[in-house]
């Protein structure tokens, strides 16, 4: 790896193969309105309840079938990478400036999906699915059930701290000299969940089968099922995770009843099953024309799910 290469994937710079949009005048001036009503984080979400019926009941067809243990998570997060494709722009990071509201879209190659695990203490920790967008469906079951695995080897401070370092130099070589400083006193101290600078210098050798510090980095966007914690309902707002653009966060899948009418005219109940599904993204992105497409993408996944075969 070259040191070119090494500073533009430590510090979130622009790598061979990202695209980058610059603000313009417009965008400036939009992002201006926007900061001006939230100073810390202009995000909007969207919540629909999504119709999964059709995919629910090929889904457990498949997974008798298919020969490997997939859960319907792995199926919503091959259909987000999915719908990630056609909006591009959603699997992002922002670099902006407030005060000259000026900034840059640096929209990634691949799709490091960051997702919450639940660790043993009853804490979530957000860690990266990553290049979700190369991954066939049992590739991408396989890289999350062995993301669990590791998780329970890892020493997420430790991790945390290699990852911090790392930063730290490549700033340095940057010339980023104040903050590389700052981020090593902040270590240095235990101020951060990084832990100490000192501890790499007085620990055990590295687990076996740890997640690396890029499991750990910054995603590009982030999935969230929060259906996992067993709640009724849904969340209306799910916060992003800077630099990311985008998140999608889902629920529990419940039965619903509904009123239709059958093949005689009459008006009948009929059960359907639905799953809760928030979309957030940042508003000085101007969003809404790549959210709208995703949404239209999730939704004829779900009623097309003979397409789960193909994947």
């Amino acid at each position: 790896m070259g040191l070119k290469t090494f500073l533009d994937k430590t510090l979130g710079r622009p790598m061979n193969g990202d695209k980058v949009e610059y603000f313009g005048e417009v965008k400036r001036k939009c992002n201006g309105y926007v900061l001006s009503s939230s100073t810390t984080q202009p995000a909007a979400s969207y919540t629909l309840d999504l119709d999964v019926t059709k995919m629910w009941e090929e889904y457990k067809a498949f997974k008798s079938e298919c020969g490997y243990s997939l859960s319907f998570n792995t199926i919503v997060i091959k259909a987000m990478v999915e719908g990630l494709k056609i909006a591009p722009r959603l699997n992002a990071h922002i670099d902006f400036k407030p005060y000259s509201v000026s900034g840059r879209l640096i929209i990634k190659e691949h799709m490091n999906i960051a997702m919450p695990v639940l660790l043993d203490n009853g804490e979530t920790f957000p860690v990266n699915i990553l290049s979700a967008e190369e991954k066939n469906l049992k590739e991408l079951q396989e890289e999350i059930t062995d993301i669990v695995t590791r998780m329970k080897t890892t020493d997420i401070k430790r991790t945390y701290t290699d990852l911090t370092l790392r930063r730290g130099i490549a700033m340095m070589l940057s010339s980023q000299m104040p903050r590389a400083v700052a981020m090593t006193v902040k270590g240095a101290f235990g101020k951060s969940k990084m832990g100490k600078i000192s501890d790499l210098f007085h620990r055990a050798p590295k687990e076996e089968n740890a997640l690396s510090p890029e499991h750990v980095g910054e995603g590009t966007v982030c999935f969230s099922n929060y259906g996992t914690l067993n709640l009724n309902g849904f969340s209306a707002h799910a916060p992003l995770l800077y630099p990311q653009v985008f998140m999608m966060g889902v629920g529990t899948v419940r039965d619903e009843e509904f009123v239709f009418k059958n093949s005689k005219g009459e008006i009948d109940l009929g059960t359907k099953k639905v799953m809760p599904v928030t979309l957030t993204f940042d508003h000085r992105i101007g969003a809404l024309n790549d959210v709208v497409p995703f949404m239209k993408k999730l939704e004829e996944i779900f009623k097309n799910p003979e397409i789960i075969k193909t994947w």
